[in-house]
């Protein structure tokens, strides 16, 4: 996986979901051997040559200017996100490949004091390849209770939540309708390869999953850009049954590959109260030692 490998994928993914009256072209009843926009119908609509086009979905053509690239994007139809990404595929198209292997990751102290601060809220961190680097207990608790509590601790037992979420069977019985959240655990994953396109472990993970989850396989196939910041999600955990949380996914200021995810239940509800005796039945056995 490579920057113009991506770019190319991406443009006839996005070209093949648009039909021609979609962007007021008109086909004269022609017969179509593939589905979507033809190569030459994008490039008409961007007001840029077929053959450059054609270069630069086949990874053959090493530069394309912001204008050019904003031109595509409108004959397209492309939304913000998928804006971004085009513009992020491109740059990475033109940057030489890293030879250096990424730091390992690290929470700061800061964020470690925002888990703690978030005690009532489960709380996860997450990495640049979607790695868990920490949890409050909370966050443990309701998300990932069959594993130990200190496994993000160290690189080597660290657990991946888009590996949980398509590979590990309680994470596809915790979402009930676990289609809506592989499909934004794709759509964020996308966003990562754009931003980080010749990470190793971030590539490894994905031939890992296109390899073992044919559902996997048929979503990254699809190319979708969905960012997912704000979403409610139903569960049905097994120590406190059905529950409703809306998860915020929000961006470390201090390290922008590093993501606070926060789940909240709507104050009073039944998935309030849910919580809060997850947080009872699952918080440390306190000892007391004798005066």
């Amino acid at each position: 996986m490579n920057g113009s490998g991506e770019l190319g994928e991406f443009l006839k993914a996005r070209r093949a979901r648009l039909l021609p009256e979609d962007v007021g072209l008109k086909t004269y009843l022609d017969k179509r051997r593939v589905p979507g926009l033809r190569r030459e119908e994008v490039a008409l609509l961007a007001g840029i040559s077929a053959p450059y086009y054609t270069r630069l979905e086949q990874g053959q053509s090493h530069r394309a200017s912001p204008e050019i690239l904003d031109a595509i994007a409108q004959a397209l139809c492309l939304t913000e996100s998928e804006r971004t990404h085009l513009r992020l595929l491109a740059d990475a198209k033109q940057r030489r490949p890293s030879t250096r292997r990424p730091a390992p990751e690290r929470v700061t102290d800061a964020t470690t004091a925002l888990l703690d601060a978030l005690n009532d809220a489960p709380t996860i961190v997450l990495g640049r390849s979607t790695d868990v680097l920490a949890w409050n207990q909370l966050g443990h608790a309701l998300y990932a209770g069959h594993l130990l509590p200190d496994a993000p601790r160290q690189p080597s037992t660290r657990p991946n939540m888009a590996r949980l979420v398509f590979l590990d069977a309680h994470l596809r019985e915790l979402y009930p309708d676990w289609l809506s959240k592989a499909r934004a655990v794709v759509g964020n994953l996308r966003i990562a390869v754009g931003r980080n396109s010749d990470d190793p472990l971030l590539l490894n993970l994905i031939g890992e999953l296109t390899v073992n989850s044919p559902e996997f396989a048929s979503l990254w196939g699809d190319h979708r850009i969905q960012p997912c910041d704000v979403a409610a999600y139903a569960m049905n955990h097994p120590l406190v049954g059905s529950l409703t949380v809306t998860q915020q996914t929000l961006q470390s200021p201090s390290r922008p590959d590093q993501y606070i995810v926060v789940a909240t239940a709507e104050p009073g509800s039944p998935s309030q109260t849910a919580l809060n005796l997850l947080a009872q039945a699952t918080a440390p056995t306190k000892t007391y030692q004798p005066t």
